[in-house]
């Protein structure tokens, strides 16, 4: 799962979405059942905090490979999660299940 880079305005609101493939004991899973948050980290190479963690949702999508996507809502906008300034930023996503919460990073996303 990676996005490489996604380039939007620092005007601009919109999703970021992250394609999402999910087993269970070797067989497909719905992911959508649980938590899903993003972390936007300006430096490259950290790691995210508790306090960079914000919630995204769910879609599903019709793509046999990649059915679920996390998404979150970024920009100035009403109804955004977060408001992000100019700079490059390392996007991790992480997913709370049982017992596992996987977190990984996603791609890259600048503001511009």
């Amino acid at each position: 799962m990676d996005l490489n880079s996604v380039n939007i305005s620092r005007l601009s609101t919109q999703y970021i979405i992250v394609p999402v493939q999910s087993t269970k004991a070797g067989e497909p899973y719905n992911p959508t059942g649980d938590t899903v948050q993003f972390a936007f980290v300006l430096n490259a190479g950290a790691v995210p905090t508790t306090m960079n963690w914000i919630n995204g949702s769910w879609d599903v999508l019709p793509n046999y490979n990649y059915p679920y996507a996390a998404k979150c809502l970024v920009g100035p906008g009403i109804g955004a999660a977060t408001a992000l300034t100019t700079g490059t930023y390392s996007i991790w996503l992480q997913i709370f299940d049982n017992p596992e919460t996987p977190v990984m990073i996603a791609g890259t996303l600048q503001i511009i």
